[in-house]
């Protein structure tokens, strides 16, 4: 996904350092926190925020090389140990999402299962990441993870919004797979920029299952503020990508509609 960073990376900015800038993909560094642009991510195990479709940067954190790779989402087995000299235990629990997976395999749940906080942990090491005394804490790892939930959780119920428009032929919608590219911007986030607003700090695309049918969305985030009670942070544009007739005829009706009913 680039040299930029991830929508957990920059709230985590924002629970160390509150009235510090988001900082975009030039190459910056935020001082003191160690959330520095000039790495290449891996991916946690079934975070449904940076899924892979080939082997490509990310920073949704957790690793996906070795020999031992499921060939679902190419990633490795979860790495829930502490690392060494880790300065207080995190814990190893893993909520389970509100996103029905497409594929099960065998043994495993219907919904995909977001990280835990150690192995965010370990993938920011994995990132080029150093823990110093000024920097996370616990609270604060264990924040960022409601954080990351709470984006997903928010996409999911915004594609379920597009996804209505097709009821009459799938009830039962389901996320196949999900890929980041942060640095490679949508035509409307161009067009957005040229328009004065700023450029989204990540994308991600998902692929969605529509009973048998694939259907692309991109997600793009943009920065809204600070974190809320409910850890929301992030102003989602949840769209299909114009890639199908079908797509393009969902979006024209979908801004007819705003359009047409937006004085009421």
């Amino acid at each position: 996904m680039g040299n930029t960073v991830s929508a957990a990376e920059i709230a985590a900015s924002q629970i160390v350092h509150p009235n510090e800038p988001i900082l975009k993909e030039q190459n910056i560094s935020a001082p003191h926190h160690g959330f520095s642009k000039s790495y290449a991510g891996e991916i946690p195990e079934e975070c449904p925020m940076h899924k892979k479709h080939q082997p490509t940067k990310s920073e949704c954190p957790v690793q996906h090389g070795g020999n031992d790779l499921n060939p679902l989402n190419m990633m490795g087995p979860a790495n829930q140990n502490p690392s060494p000299g880790q300065p207080f235990p995190l814990s190893t629990d893993r909520q389970v999402s509100t996103i029905p997976k497409a594929i099960i395999k065998e043994g495993e749940g219907q919904f995909w299962l977001y990280p835990s906080a150690q192995m965010f942990w370990n993938a920011m090491l994995r990132k080029g990441w150093r823990w110093k005394d000024e920097d996370i804490s616990q609270k604060d790892m264990n924040d960022i993870i409601k954080i990351h939930n709470a984006n997903n959780e928010q996409a999911w119920r915004e594609v379920l919004k597009w996804e209505a428009l097709h009821a009459h032929e799938c009830m039962d919608p389901r996320l196949k797979s999900f890929g980041g590219k942060a640095t490679d911007y949508s035509p409307r986030a161009r067009i957005r920029q040229l328009m004065g607003y700023e450029l989204p700090f990540d994308r991600h695309d998902w692929i969605v299952d529509r009973c048998g049918k694939e259907v692309r969305y991109i997600i793009d985030y943009y920065d809204g503020g600070d974190v809320d009670k409910k850890y929301q942070f992030a102003l989602l544009d949840v769209r299909p990508a114009m890639d199908s007739f079908e797509n393009v005829w969902d979006r024209m009706k979908v801004a007819w509609w705003r359009w047409f009913y937006s004085d009421e």
